[in-house]
């Protein structure tokens, strides 16, 4: 079978290799290919891999081969759900494989914030030490409150970390959520976000990009937290209003920001709207790296070969996601009960 996979830099050697060796025909492309070049390049596939790149209409229709599409990853918001469903192309993600991993990343720009670690770093490069001047004050975590919005896999490995292991009060707002779940997990549920965000010391974002979620962190919401508070996001930039989050930092609406993820990615000094933010001592730029360890890595390459064999075999998909775009699809797939821990 012709097997195409899409941001071959993101390097995953044991799937290839697994692939290659059952005598596939594996074609990597690299990352910003165009529509056009990727439309010639799936129309005789069987399969397409994908992590970033977009996987429009145009890319589904013409791949009459195609059985399905494997995001080897979780957020799905680049694939055309609806083109799939209707042209009987299964969509499956790997929604397990960095829960812990990327929840711990939140918790260390957390952490770094909270701390000064990053400004505290940069002055002893500069200096060689920092003598305890109010500069350099940093924040507990332990009685402070933690607003979490979105309380999926991820969400629930955040606020194990901060309720049960920091001690901090741990809100959400998640809406569909129930509130006895959440009660399981020691986390508050708050129906209305401008209430958490107005509440939280730290507000970090684990929600899925969705026509619902694209922008809801806009100026309304900013100007609503309080100006010591730092806003977290390893979800999707497009969550985030980039440009209101610029003039919130840089006017003192609020403190600090931690962020992973950018609408636009890869992220530049120059020319990118949160290119202001580099250098900005209270603001941390991760490059979409959360979830790369060697163990999250192993689990995703692991699994994402599980649901590629399920699809060459013509077997049924193994669907784990809780997403209900995910969940539409009606023909060659099971479902895996999704229950709160």
């Amino acid at each position: 079978m012709k097997i195409v996979r899409t941001d071959r830099e993101l390097q995953t050697p044991l799937l290839d290799g697994a692939l290659q060796d059952a005598g596939h025909d594996l074609v990597l492309l690299p990352d910003g290919i165009s529509e056009d070049d990727l439309v010639d390049a799936v129309r005789d596939a069987g399969l397409l891999l994908m992590c970033y790149t977009p996987i429009t209409r145009r890319v589904i229709e013409t791949a009459k081969n195609l059985r399905g599409i494997v995001k080897y990853g979780v957020g799905i918001d680049a694939i055309d759900i609806p083109a799939a469903i209707e042209n009987e192309v299964t969509v499956v993600n790997i929604p397990e494989y960095a829960e812990e991993t990327v929840a711990e990343g939140a918790f260390a720009l957390m952490m770094a914030l909270a701390k000064n670690l990053i400004p505290l770093n940069r002055q002893m490069d500069a200096t060689g030490w920092a003598w305890p001047e109010p500069t350099w004050l940093g924040s507990d975590i332990a009685g402070k409150t933690v607003g979490i919005i979105g309380l999926g896999r991820i969400g629930c490995s955040m606020a194990r970390m901060a309720g049960l292991g920091f001690r901090a009060r741990v809100i959400s707002y998640s809406p569909h959520t129930p509130e006895e779940d959440m009660r399981k997990l020691g986390v508050e549920k708050i129906d209305n976000l401008s209430d958490l965000l107005s509440q939280s010391d730290f507000v970090t974002i684990h929600c899925v990009l969705n026509d619902e979620t694209r922008s809801m962190i806009g100026e309304a919401e900013l100007r609503a937290m309080k100006p010591n508070a730092f806003l977290i996001n390893v979800s999707r930039g497009a969550i985030v209003d980039e440009n209101a989050l610029v003039r919130a930092i840089s006017e003192k609406w609020i403190a600090g920001a931690g962020l992973d993820v950018f609408s636009n990615e890869p992220l530049s000094r120059r020319g990118h709207p949160l290119s202001p933010l580099f250098d900005h001592p209270n603001v941390i730029l991760s490059p979409h790296l959360t979830f790369y360890t060697q163990q999250a890595m192993e689990r995703l390459e692991s699994e994402t070969l599980e649901r590629c064999l399920e699809l060459i075999e013509g077997r049924e998909v193994l669907v784990k996601s809780a997403d209900p775009r995910l969940r539409m699809q009606t023909k060659g797939v099971i479902f895996q009960d999704i229950t709160i821990s």
